[in-house]
């Protein structure tokens, strides 16, 4: 078993004995598959496709440092379609897998921002959220070493600039880097080494082509020169002529120079407004053409759904949106996809091609009355705010809810998910949307569902991420509960607030939040969210290690919830204490708050309560000197969280499982307890209890006088701990290194490892730092 970065695997001798072997380099066998599906129909481009040939596949006198390549046109021109067409045919010359995303530069939101695509990245090649960096260079860098060696298609879709798509190319030639920009992007072409194909409009013979192939078994004996015409009124841009063709295609009856009569009355009417019948006013009068053969139903529904909040929509969402039943929505979607007005992504799941998107906005303002936008809009939100809820009650029950307005329902089918796989898979989809929803109610100033959302989503986010999404939402929320004067609103996410600084290592500014989050709760006499705040504010100091600041702060929290007789947070704050105990080496008061916290989850039948209390009863008594009553408590805890499937809990309690083993000489079974909660922890994303378990394995290996595989499992887990500057955990482990290294003869080592350990632990000053440094000056002082 390795460090940081690597993989772990476990393996038998021919003696039986248990070894964690290591690679130097961390592998995800994640292989992403996220291309869109191949273009229907696709024909010409013959020459772009055979240069994207020649530039990205080694036809080159000198190879390039990193492949990349920008496909730039106007817009509607069919930069995507021949991106992603190109992207399925080379597609075997990158048995790693392929990257996708569109960035959204040109939609009528945000765009996407280059560390959330960065994210969206990690997350597919099998990065787990909490192992996520949150700095924007940290994920970048990642990113970069993960797919260095490996041959990887990139393909990111609708750029803006330079600047949005840079931090996302990989820095190896083996990868390949596929850019579609309405923009030349200049600096990727003269700072990156990218080559650039502009994409122009196709040529005659090729614009017709496409109309024969689209039209093909609906229509025939269609005149040359009426396709011809046809094609020109499009502009010979791909997007108006698909649903040119669309539209002949339905109506094959109807002669085809009947319905280029009718674009060119669209067309002289763009020109009569615009002057200059210029490429966009072409796919302009395109457009219009195709909306006014809408029906009126499907119209509405093609003009409401630009007031969708996120850029893909649902059928359940679209029924919300319109206001009309899920089989309607549906039956009135495919029709609009079958016109080419919309693109269908996934089953039941859509997206407007951006320019429709502005066109079918500009219709929403003129044909839709500010009470009814208003209205679908409100219909979508509500939607989103109570499937926002129902994922809370299936993944957090525990946490506080919201009480929201039962009136805002407008008789719509809300989400609802009968088991957590369920609910997650819903996040997973809609998790973009529940973000542009609570921005788009913001911006509409609709300011109590947008801290609605902010308040339900972050105990979505405390479980399931992303933080950058979590700190958006609740910068939003924050300004809209003030927008309200809602205090008790505000307090709770700035608390949520203080929790994203807390796991983000911004101390400081978490400490500055549960500040302000106290004093509004004390000024308006919220007695139970005092407690919160305070029990908040004591982990952050559990965590800076101010244990006295920290006990003080969990006495306060149990005083409160005692007058409050809230015998649950009586029970966290006890909890909390006796951590607090067992860090000052008081073990027999830890003891205590443990077995009076199991009295209580028992009887409250809160099996992961109870669970929690048998591990810190567990470690105290293992540092006490009964190690019989630890086994028996740690056997017992890790058993509930088998049999409740938590293997969050189970991998936190297998380190201490460990430890309790080589207490009773179990050292090669503790082998398999650190080495599965090692595991893990990497799957979950928890960096420091993984690199806690790592250290476990090199006490293992000491106790089995393997002092090299010792040092490398210190080793790895240093690593860890400096990554995450955890200076309290970094000192033990760099004396437990200290310690394998003189073992192995290097004395040498073990002095400079002892020196780095006592300068990471100078400013604690708790009892068992001051054991620890006690332990450490004395073993410098013998080994002069």
């Amino acid at each position: 078993m390795s460090g940081s970065a690597s993989e772990v695997v476990q393996a038998r001798d021919v003696h039986g004995d248990i070894h964690l072997h290591g690679k130097a380099q961390r592998q995800w066998a994640v292989r992403p598959q996220q291309l869109p599906a191949d273009v229907r129909g696709f024909v010409n481009r013959v020459a772009e496709l055979e240069r994207l040939d020649r530039i990205l596949l080694g036809e080159l006198s000198q190879p390039p440092a990193i492949k990349l390549a920008v496909v730039a046109g106007t817009a509607g021109v069919g930069k995507t379609s021949l991106a992603v067409h190109w992207a399925h045919r080379v597609r075997t010359r990158f048995p790693d897998g392929q990257l996708y995303v569109n960035m959204r530069g040109y939609d009528p939101g945000p765009p996407v921002a280059a560390t959330q695509a960065l994210e969206h990245f990690l997350r597919a090649l099998g990065v787990p959220r909490g192992a996520v960096p949150v700095d924007a260079e940290a994920k970048a860098s990642l990113f970069r070493s993960l797919v260095a060696g490996r041959r990887i298609l990139v393909l990111l879709d609708n750029v803006a600039t330079a600047a949005q798509a840079r931090p996302l190319i990989p820095g190896t030639s083996e990868c390949l880097t596929l850019v579609t920009s309405r923009s030349r992007l200049s600096s990727l072409v003269f700072h990156n080494g990218a080559h650039r194909l502009t994409v122009d409009m196709l040529t005659e013979s090729e614009a017709v082509a496409l109309l024969r192939d689209v039209t093909a078994g609906y229509r025939a004996n269609d005149d040359e020169d009426q396709l011809v015409e046809l094609a020109r009124l499009c502009g010979r841009l791909p997007l108006a002529l698909r649903i040119a063709a669309e539209r002949a295609a339905r109506e094959p009856v109807v002669p085809l120079d009947a319905l280029a009569r009718e674009l060119r009355d669209e067309s002289s009417l763009w020109d009569a407004l615009a002057g200059d019948n210029d490429d966009a006013d072409a796919v302009r009068s395109v457009f219009a053409w195709s909306y006014r053969a809408l029906t009126e139903e499907s119209a509405r529904f093609f003009r409401l759904l630009a007031l969708h909040p996120g850029a893909v929509f649902s059928v359940s969402a679209t029924a919300a949106l319109t206001g009309t039943p899920t089989s309607d929505a549906r039956r009135v979607l495919d029709v609009l996809a079958g016109a080419h007005m919309l693109e269908q992504i996934a089953p039941g799941r859509y997206q407007f091609h951006d320019l429709l998107r502005f066109y079918a906005h500009d219709q929403a303002r003129e044909e839709e009355s500010d009470e009814s936008r208003a209205e679908a809009l409100r219909r979508v939100l509500a939607w989103y705010v109570h499937g926002a809820d129902s994922l809370q009650e299936s993944l957090n029950p525990m946490s506080p809810r919201v009480v929201l307005d039962s009136n805002a329902r407008f008789d719509l089918p809300f989400p609802g998910f009968s088991t957590v796989a369920e609910a997650s898979e819903w996040y997973a989809l809609e998790r973009p949307n529940l973000l542009a929803a609570t921005r788009a109610a913001a911006d509409a100033g609709l300011y109590e569902p947008a801290w609605q959302f902010a308040s339900i989503l972050h105990h979505i986010y405390r479980i399931l991420g992303p933080l950058d999404d979590w700190r958006i939402v609740t910068e939003v929320g924050i300004k809209a509960a003030r927008q309200v004067g809602n205090k008790r609103a505000e307090a709770e996410l700035l608390e949520s607030m203080a929790t994203v600084c807390v796991q983000t290592d911004q101390l400081v500014h978490g400490a500055r939040y549960f500040d302000m989050c106290l004093a509004i709760r004390r000024e308006v006499g919220d007695r139970l969210g005092e407690v919160m705040a305070l029990n908040g504010m004591g982990q952050l100091n559990l965590r800076r290690r101010e244990l006295t600041e920290a006990g003080r702060l969990f006495r306060e929290c149990l005083a409160i919830a005692g007058d409050l007789d809230n015998q649950f947070w009586q029970a966290v704050a006890r909890g909390n204490l006796g951590v607090t105990a067992h860090q000052v080496m008081d073990n027999v008061t830890a003891v205590e708050y443990a077995v009076e916290n199991l009295d209580f989850h028992k009887s409250a039948g809160n099996p992961l309560g109870a669970g929690d209390s048998l591990h810190a009863l567990a470690r105290s008594y293992r540092e006490l000197g009964r190690h019989a009553d630890a086994l028996e408590s740690i056997v017992q805890a890790i058993e509930i969280a088998r049999k409740n499937d938590n293997r969050v809990w189970e991998a936190y309690w297998l380190i201490e499982y460990g430890h309790i083993q080589r207490s009773v000489g179990q050292v090669f079974e503790s082998l398999v307890s650190y080495q599965r909660a090692a595991v893990l922890q990497r799957e979950h994303g928890d960096r420091s209890r993984e690199a806690q378990a790592l250290n476990g394995a090199g006490l293992a290996y000491r106790d089995l006088e393997r002092y090299k595989e010792s040092t490398d499992f210190h080793r790895f887990a240093v690593a860890i701990h400096r990554e995450t500057r955890d200076q309290w955990l970094l000192g033990v482990t760099l004396n437990d290194l200290a310690i394998s290294c003189e073992l192995l003869g290097d004395a040498d080592m073990a002095r400079q490892y002892r020196e780095g350990g006592l300068a990471s632990i100078a400013n604690f000053d708790d009892p068992r730092a001051s054991e620890l440094r006690r332990q450490i000056v004395q073993a410098l002082r013998t080994a002069e």
